[in-house]
């Protein structure tokens, strides 16, 4: 009779689950999946002008004539657990307003993660535009921001949004909790190309 080696396993079947309190956990927020607003009890927003994205456009003497207190965009986000803890999720929804400085189209600020290796997802909810990805060898590229597309962001790549329609621009987001925002890299280099106006089109220089 052939007899087989006994193999010990590092598994119980009889193992038993941790206990989970559910009286902890957060509260549902709310999505109006027609205009992307976030509403409930824990939403947060911030909002950016012209003047506090000073040193981000191309053109400065157009910027400079303009009025800093132009709204460009805001973001309201959802932190359901504590910012910087591993394994959770943030949501969050941005409205970019159309626009220009020179010939620049109105833009989010864009940014590494601070954990560079997080990765993100954005979903379109109406507008038109473009999402900028650059690598940190500083190799740009665009995706076209259109109602219902779904774009994954990899980690180690910087991200920044761009307006290219007439109307605004609508997108959730979801990313990791411990990701972090590295804006300091941004403002100090920049992304390698800009999307511009050439004859009425959207082109990346």
């Amino acid at each position: 009779m052939l007899l087989l080696p006994q193999i010990e396993h590092n598994f119980s079947y009889n193992k038993p689950y941790m206990s989970i309190d559910l009286s902890s956990f957060p509260k549902p927020t709310f999505v109006d999946w027609s205009s992307g607003l976030l509403e409930g009890e824990a939403i947060e927003q911030s909002r950016k002008t012209l003047g506090q994205l000073a040193g981000l456009f191309h053109d400065r003497e157009a910027w400079s004539r303009m009025d800093p207190e132009i709204e460009v965009y805001k973001v309201r986000f959802w932190r359901p657990v504590p910012d910087g803890k591993t394994g959770g999720l943030f949501w969050g929804a941005t409205t970019l307003n159309p626009g220009r400085v020179g010939d620049e189209y109105f833009m989010t600020h864009g940014h590494f993660h601070s954990l560079r290796d997080r990765a993100e997802l954005y979903a379109t909810i109406s507008g038109e535009g473009a999402l900028l990805l650059m690598d940190q060898e500083s190799q740009t590229c665009s995706q076209t921001m259109t109602p219902g597309s779904v774009h994954y962001i990899p980690g180690n790549v910087a991200h920044r949004v761009v307006n290219t329609g007439s109307i605004p621009l609508v997108f959730v987001a979801s990313w990791p909790s411990d990701a972090g925002h590295d804006y300091q890299k941004i403002r100090d280099t920049g992304f390698s190309k800009r999307m511009v106006a050439r004859d009425g089109v959207p082109c990346l220089i």
